[in-house]
């Protein structure tokens, strides 16, 4: 077990403060909050949130991409950083918390460390990555993984990326050299509110996140024979909208009966010539499939690809079925999930094991150094939404995990 430090703990009401500034910026009518990456808006939260770093003791840089870098120094030079953080842009209406808890929290633990006087062996970083919420630029730079078209990354405005890198102090043409490795950061831990309600479920206060899922999305276009639905009988129809009725019925079952932690989600589609009086000749539907073991999302797809074949048999359709995404899971560092365990037994906070379905900027960052994660509970399971809540106490207890996390952390790696 880790030794905690008597009465050290982050401030509570500080950290509230901090989290309730940061979101009248971009502030909706409703009460949510809409800061898209690069907007007037983001750029309005990122001076905010460079003030705060600085004040904090932190030098502050940006680099090519536009990601805000503040440094704690420690006291090994030449040392590789134990590095925190997320994101500050939103959806068009999302919350408070999302992504802002994990940069707020991570300038909070480096308000301590000044007050107290505390310097990490190794230099501690807060990162807020660029545009989470879209491209994923930010932490995909970071990585060495960003696509390097330019188109990839156009808004729907029809805003260039070039553009947008130069609102934020970042350029395009010097995208290669935001790439950081192991060398650089030695460990990445964010703290992030779950956006689900497992933890609630469970009442359990902190989630040991076992790793960030993979992701597999496709179309399937299902073409049949429009027709009179009036004369045509049952026997003689092409039916498209039968066909990918049996799908979707057939991805929720092997979502639900298939050995592992998988799900599978048929989230869109559309239905043409959509009359009511004509037999629906055509179905564009989406899949998305996401698991922690690539293997398993492997099997899904196989199983999906025969039941399509199957399907198209049994209804005299045709199936396409075309791949829009894939990205792979990314598995939490073992010794990082039992250090932020060991922390929770410490502070006596209730926790439990459970993978993260929802993609973060920890999971680009896994791919080349060591990752954990903290998830504090969603009311209701709610995210990306005005009613998006954690308590100020849930808050306050993930970033103190946090803080501890990194005081056991800087003595062991």
């Amino acid at each position: 077990m880790i030794a905690i430090l008597p009465k050290l703990a982050i401030n509570s009401d500080r950290l509230e403060r901090s989290l309730a500034e940061l979101a009248t910026i971009g502030k909706l009518p409703n009460g949510g909050v809409c800061r898209l990456a690069f907007s007037e808006e983001d750029m309005q939260a990122r001076k905010l949130v460079k003030t705060w770093m600085l004040e904090a003791g932190m030098s502050v840089r940006s680099d090519a991409v536009g990601n805000i870098i503040g440094t704690y120094a420690g006291t090994e030079s030449g040392t590789a950083a134990l590095a925190t953080g997320s994101h500050i842009d939103t959806v068009p209406v999302g919350g408070q918390f999302d992504g802002c808890l994990g940069v707020l929290a991570g300038i909070e633990v480096a308000k301590v460390f000044q007050e107290s006087q505390i310097r990490l062996r190794h230099p501690f970083e807060v990162i807020v990555f660029s545009d989470e919420e879209n491209s994923v630029i930010g932490c995909k730079a970071i990585a060495g993984n960003a696509p390097t078209d330019p188109e990839r990354y156009r808004r729907k405005d029809g805003t260039s990326i070039q553009d947008c890198l130069k609102i934020v102090g970042g350029d395009w043409d010097k995208l290669h050299t935001a790439k950081r490795d192991r060398h650089e950061i030695a460990a990445f831990i964010e703290l992030h509110v779950e956006q689900g309600g497992v933890l609630e479920a469970l009442d359990k206060q902190i989630g040991v996140v076992t790793g960030i899922v993979g992701q597999y999305r496709f179309m399937v276009t299902i073409v049949g024979r429009p027709n009179h639905a009036g004369t045509t009988p049952m026997h003689m129809r092409k039916d498209a909208l039968v066909a990918a009725s049996q799908l979707v019925l057939a991805i929720n079952r092997l979502g639900v009966e298939t050995k592992g932690e998988q799900v599978a989600t048929v989230g869109h589609m559309t239905v043409s010539p959509n009359a009511t009086n004509v037999v629906p000749a055509r179905v564009d539907m989406s899949i998305d499939l996401r698991d922690l073991s690539e293997e398993n999302l492997q099997y899904l797809i196989s199983q999906i690809e025969k039941e399509c074949e199957e399907i198209a048999q049994s209804t005299g359709t045709e199936f396409t079925i075309e791949q829009k995404l894939h990205v792979l899971p990314t598995p939490a560092k073992p010794e990082l999930m039992e250090a932020i365990a060991n922390v929770c037994q410490e502070l006596k906070l209730s926790y439990d094991y459970l993978p993260s379905r929802a993609g973060h900027d920890a999971q680009e960052i896994g791919r080349f150094t060591d990752m954990g994660m903290i998830f504090v509970p969603s009311l209701n399971g709610i995210s990306h939404s005005q009613d998006e809540y954690t308590s100020p106490e849930q808050c306050a207890q993930g970033a103190n995990v946090l803080l501890h996390t990194l005081l056991a952390i800087d003595k062991t790696l």
